[in-house]
C-alpha cells in the first residue's frame, strides 16, 4: 500500500473545496476537517446505532470536500476506524487520517492510560491494521490531564519520534496537552498539530493556541459548543482542570479520554441562558431570548 499523499490544495466539494487551507506539517487541509468519534455508540463506546447511516455521513463528507478526519483505535474499540475502512477505501487521493495514542477503554468503556513506548508503538499499528493504510498523516499523543511534564514524556516522544522516522506515520502530534507539555515537546521535535479543547465558551487554552501560532503549529480544537451547553452530555475538560464529577449517586458514564471527562449537570454557555419559570408553571423553563 502506498504511503500517504499529500493533500490537495483545492477540490471539487461543493462547499468545503472552496475554503482555506492551512499546514500539518509539510502537507496542507482544508480548515473544515471531520471527527469521527461520534460515529461509535454513546460515549464513544459500543457499535454505532446505525451502521448505514454513519458509512453515508463520511461519504457525504469527503464528498462535500474534507480531506481531514481525525479518529483513534480505541473509539468503540476498533469499530470506527473499521467504519471509516468501510465507507471510505480506497482512499482517495489527498484524505489525510490522523489518529491518537496512549489510551485503551476497559470492557465498561472507562478510558485507561496507555502509554508505555511498546503500547504507543502496539496502537499505531493497530490503527494501520484497521484503516488498511501503510501511514497515517500524524498521530497524536494524549496526555493524561494535570498538566505536568513528568518523567515519562521523553520516552513516550521517543516512541513516536522513531515510528515517524520508521515512515508509519508522517508526523508527531499532541492533544490534551498544557503549555509546559507543548514547549518540552517542541524542544525536542517538530510537532505538527496539538488536538485541544477550545471553543467559544470554553477558552481556557488560549495560551497554548497562541503558542501554536508562534511555532507554526496547526491547532485543531475539538468538542463543539453544543456539547458544553446541553445537560447529561460530557464536557471534556482542559489539563489541570478543577471541574468536580457529579454528586453521589447521579448517573454517570465516561468516554474513553483517559479520565479527561466530567459532568456538571449543566456547563454555563451565554447564548443559551435558562430563566424560573413564571409562578403557577412548575417545571417549565423558557429560553431568555437576550
Amino acid at each position: 500500500m502506498p504511503p500517504f499523499r499529500q493533500a490537495r490544495r483545492a477540490g471539487p466539494g461543493p462547499r468545503v473545496g472552496t475554503m482555506s487551507t492551512f499546514a500539518l506539517g509539510q502537507i496542507q487541509v482544508r480548515r473544515s476537517g471531520y471527527g469521527a468519534m461520534q460515529l461509535a455508540g454513546p460515549y464513544a463506546f459500543g457499535p454505532p446505532p446505525d451502521r448505514a447511516t454513519a458509512i453515508g455521513v463520511l461519504q457525504a463528507a469527503v464528498t462535500a470536500g474534507v480531506d481531514h478526519i481525525d479518529t483513534a483505535q480505541y473509539y468503540s474499540p476498533g469499530a470506527v476506524n473499521d467504519l471509516i475502512r468501510e465507507a471510505l477505501h480506497p482512499y482517495p487521493d489527498g484524505l489525510a487520517i490522523v489518529s491518537k495514542v496512549a489510551v485503551r477503554p476497559d470492557d465498561s468503556g472507562v478510558g485507561l492510560p496507555s502509554g508505555d513506548p511498546d503500547q504507543l508503538r502496539q496502537s499505531i499499528q493497530d490503527n494501520l491494521r484497521s484503516l488498511r493504510v501503510s501511514q497515517l498523516a500524524a498521530v497524536n499523543l494524549r496526555l493524561p490531564g494535570g498538566g505536568r511534564v513528568d518523567a515519562r514524556i521523553d520516552d513516550q516522544l521517543a516512541a513516536m519520534i522513531a515510528a515517524r522516522d520508521e515512515g508509519l506515520i508522517a508526523g508527531v502530534g499532541l492533544s490534551n496537552v498544557s503549555l509546559e507539555q507543548l514547549r518540552h515537546a517542541a524542544a525536542g521535535t517538530d510537532i505538527v498539530c496539538v488536538q485541544n479543547l477550545f471553543h467559544l465558551a470554553f477558552r481556557y487554552g488560549t495560551a497554548v493556541l497562541e503558542e501554536c501560532l508562534r511555532r507554526a503549529i496547526a491547532f485543531v480544537p475539538f468538542c463543539p459548543p453544543w456539547l458544553a451547553a446541553r445537560p447529561g452530555k460530557p464536557v471534556l475538560t482542559s489539563p489541570g482542570s478543577s471541574r468536580r464529577p457529579p454528586a453521589s449517586g447521579s448517573r454517570r458514564r465516561r468516554s474513553p479520554c483517559s479520565g479527561c471527562c466530567s459532568w456538571p449537570q449543566r456547563a454555563a454557555h451565554p447564548r443559551d441562558r435558562l430563566r424560573r419559570p413564571p409562578a403557577g408553571e412548575p417545571g417549565r423553563r423558557t429560553r431568555d431570548a437576550r
